[in-house]
């Protein structure tokens, strides 16, 4: 966070100051994700733990799932590569904790103000998968290692597309700055940039494996895919990583395509319209998870190349056509 309130601090304090707003940010915004996917999935398939656990409004079930966790055996496979299946969980989950810290809540509340700030989001984001990899290949389980593998061919299908989107965003904008095309936005970008903002929350699911695009672990196939073998905490770690990367996206959308901090009082409470810009996208994740049913490896690939990667396309040359002619 941007600390120069009325107190010079020391660049030392500062830097420490902001890690620990990211460290507390990365671990309650994955939880509060968490639990309200608990409260959206209770309401919709009228699910009864999660609304009574604990009493009022099921406040509990979190603390609940935690407490399992926790007391479970951590398992490691006998024929497991040791070193790849224990760090696995990590190498997943760390990438977000990078993102989460450079993308803004406001022009002032920002873990690092990068210049290029949108490249290294989508960057890191895709070595969160490499976490997976090692999960599937150190586990020597077929299932774990055929998860493992749908998991890049799906990444490598929907990192194109979105890419292409937020290429045309910083087009709009003129720079590759998270700050800069916030600051540039505007209300008509929500109908020029609109088909560019569905290809990305659409290769924003596949990317967190959400359904309908949760084929690598499909457990009415392959188990659980590279998560199959992992127990206790480690497995917790790969759920946190998901919810963690749920945050970074759904911020990233409020940022990119809905102004982030654009709106009443914005020099005060610019922070708190993105926050609520990005929990409503989740909750739209949220929601499409209980929605759809899960679709077929092929109708994912035909979904990525037949129809996100034209649309990212047009959204580029149309962003590229209206630049030039309003310059």
């Amino acid at each position: 966070m941007n600390l120069h309130l009325t107190l010079h601090l020391a660049p030392w304090l500062e830097v420490v100051l902001r890690a620990v707003a990211v460290l507390v940010a990365f671990l309650v915004l994955p939880l509060l994700v968490g639990q309200t996917e608990h409260k959206v999935m209770a309401h919709m398939q009228g699910r009864l733990g999660p609304m009574y656990a604990g009493g009022f409004h099921g406040w509990a079930q979190l603390v609940a799932d935690g407490v399992k966790f926790v007391q479970k055996e951590d398992v490691t496979p006998a024929r497991a590569d040791r070193w790849a299946f224990r760090l696995a969980p990590f190498v997943a989950l760390i990438p977000y904790l990078v993102a989460l810290a450079v993308i803004p809540l406001s022009p002032r509340v920002v873990g690092a103000d990068v210049e290029a700030s949108v490249v290294l989001v989508l960057a890191i984001i895709g070595v969160g998968i490499i976490g997976t990899l090692m999960a599937g290949w150190a586990s020597a389980n077929k299932y774990s290692l055929l998860g493992a593998m749908r998991a890049a061919a799906q990444l490598v299908s929907y990192e194109l597309p979105m890419v292409l989107a937020v290429a045309s965003v910083a087009l709009a904008a003129g720079t590759l700055s998270l700050v800069g095309i916030a600051n540039a936005w505007n209300p008509w970008w929500l109908l020029w940039q609109a088909p560019g903002a569905v290809v990305f929350l659409v290769a924003a699911l596949a990317e967190l494996q959400r359904p309908p695009f949760d084929m690598p672990l499909a457990d009415s196939e392959i188990v659980f895919g590279a998560f199959t073998e992992y127990t206790g905490l480690r497995f917790a770690f790969f759920l946190l990583a998901e919810y963690a990367g749920i945050v970074v996206m759904s911020l990233l959308f409020a940022v990119l395509y809905l102004g982030g901090w654009a709106g009443p009082l914005e020099s005060w409470l610019g922070w708190l319209w993105t926050l609520l810009k990005g929990f409503l996208v989740a909750v739209v994740v949220i929601w499409l998870r209980v929605s759809w049913p899960r679709m077929r490896e092929d109708q994912l690939q035909r979904l990525a190349w037949v129809w996100l990667v034209p649309m990212a396309l047009l959204q580029l040359a149309v962003t590229a056509v209206g630049v030039v002619l309003t310059s």
